[in-house]
């Protein structure tokens, strides 16, 4: 389970700094639980700028405390995250509603939106403030027509979530793990035997490798959107407008330039036939640091995904 920050739970109810504090206090807390089992707390970098009490937003408030607890704080909020957005799932076309209160766009609608596609996630709201209810339950309405409801896992405290964790499966612990989890997670995709190989050797990040599985897991679901006729459906047309459209695209192809000076670098041993290679430009991406997933392409009912590469961007100058 993941575990984002719920911004709407901080909506300037402090009436005092020393609530805020003791507030913060407790976030901080359940961080460190968190990060001692593997986990990170994300959060969204707006919450740098949240209205703390009905006359003072964050900067201000944090400059108001210790000046160690201040630069944590800060630093967490506007640097060091990680922040979800970066990997978001849910789109701005997306109708997400919990008790009368549209949740598009907030942590709520993402951990929502997650859990509907299988992906684990769980919220930690600020106490006090008008959040303190688990499970959250949220509607989905899409313009499509399609209609479903999840509840959401609320944590406001330290000891309910280490609870939690510690009933929940470990995250990759090195890139030996995030191999053996990617070959038995996904098996409708291909590994070539050094798939995985090009990331030894660099330092291992948990994020990064939570990051690379989700990639990982959003082509294991593409290559299962197809119908009788290997036609994709209309959950694998959502997958692809979702994460291979547009600017923010997980996915997507390399550009002229990049294939004309990496083509070597961009070409692969065939996985199942000897004496082949692959051309694979085709790409997932995470940002920090820069890693990629190369792949087949086009994805086919009829075809093998073969996942080729995963390990440090390949064509960087």
């Amino acid at each position: 389970m993941e575990l984002i920050l719920n911004d709407r739970s901080i909506h300037g109810q402090f009436r005092s700094v020393e609530t805020f504090k003791d507030a913060i206090g407790r976030v901080m807390a359940i961080r460190a639980v968190a990060r001692r089992l593997g986990r990170e707390l994300q959060c969204h970098r707006n919450l740098a700028n949240a209205q703390v009490t009905p006359g003072m937003t964050m900067p201000k408030a944090a400059q108001l405390l210790g000046r160690d607890e201040c630069r944590s704080l800060m630093q967490w909020l506007t640097r060091h995250g990680p922040f979800w957005e970066d990997d978001r799932w849910h789109g701005d076309d997306e109708w997400l509603e919990c008790n009368g209160e549209i949740v598009t766009d907030t942590a709520v609608g993402e951990a929502a939106y997650c859990l509907l596609h299988g992906i684990d996630r769980g919220l930690v709201s600020i106490s006090p403030s008008s959040w303190l209810v688990s499970p959250l339950h949220v509607d989905r309405r899409h313009e499509s027509g399609r209609q479903g409801s999840v509840d959401v896992r609320n944590f406001w405290g330290a000891d309910e979530l280490e609870a939690a964790l510690t009933d929940t499966l470990a995250p990759p612990g090195s890139w030996e793990d995030l191999e053996a989890t990617a070959r038995s997670r996904y098996p409708d995709l291909t590994f070539s035997p050094d798939s995985f190989k090009r990331l030894q050797g660099h330092s291992f990040s948990r994020g990064a490798a939570e990051r690379l599985l989700l990639r990982l897991d959003v082509l294991h679901q593409l290559k299962s959107c197809f119908d009788e006729r290997g036609d994709r459906t209309p959950r694998g047309h959502e997958i692809y407008q979702q994460h291979f459209t547009g600017d923010k695209a997980w996915f997507s192809d390399s550009s002229d330039t990049e294939k004309a000076g990496f083509k070597k670098e961009l070409t692969f041993p065939h996985p199942s036939n000897a004496g082949e290679f692959l051309y694979c430009t085709w790409h997932g991406k995470v940002k920090s640091p820069q890693l990629r997933v190369h792949f087949s392409w086009p994805i086919r009912a009829s075809e093998q995904l073969h996942v080729v590469y995963v390990g440090p961007k390949i064509t960087k100058r």
